[in-house]
């Protein structure tokens, strides 16, 4: 059975005459789903022509920063279920970006390592969050900028 590629839409853009929502303008949670709408749609933006969810960037990168981490670690540290990391790590290995191999440690475990491939990949995407940053970053201060990041780490935390 042929596979298709899901197009994700994450939310519709502002537009004029919208501003009038009436009592859900004072509902947190709704900001919050309109923020990430945003957000996501400038990462999609951003990343087009890199090929990578926001999932398998974090993937790589923290695979990147922790050398020969287990598949599980992985999976704690990006808060995801076992099922979904290997998902990922099962589509980034198929197009060539990572490794696995066995723990020196613990012959029950998976260790993940990126290849030369996969670390290109992750330069090319580190200069693409750079410009998604910039563009976040640029409606607040550097203070608010602190601020708004403790506050959000209060909720997932």
């Amino acid at each position: 059975m042929k596979k298709f590629k899901e197009v994700l839409v994450p939310t519709t853009p502002r537009v004029d005459g919208d501003e009038d929502i009436g009592e859900i303008g004072n509902i947190v949670g709704f900001h919050i789903r309109l923020a990430h709408g945003a957000v996501y749609r400038h990462f999609t933006e951003t990343f087009q022509h890199i090929d990578l969810t926001q999932k398998q960037v974090s993937v790589l990168w923290l695979v990147n920063d922790h050398e020969d981490i287990a598949q599980t670690d992985l999976a704690k540290r990006m808060r995801m279920d076992r099922a979904t990391t290997m998902a990922i790590v099962n589509r980034l290995q198929a197009r060539g970006y990572l490794v696995r191999g066995k723990s020196k440690t613990d012959g029950r475990k998976q260790t993940l390592n990126l290849t030369d491939v996969g670390k290109a990949a992750l330069v090319e995407a580190k200069a693409a969050i750079l410009e998604h940053e910039a563009w976040l970053k640029g409606r607040f201060t550097d203070q608010e900028v602190s601020q708004l990041v403790e506050m959000l780490s209060r909720i997932h935390e």
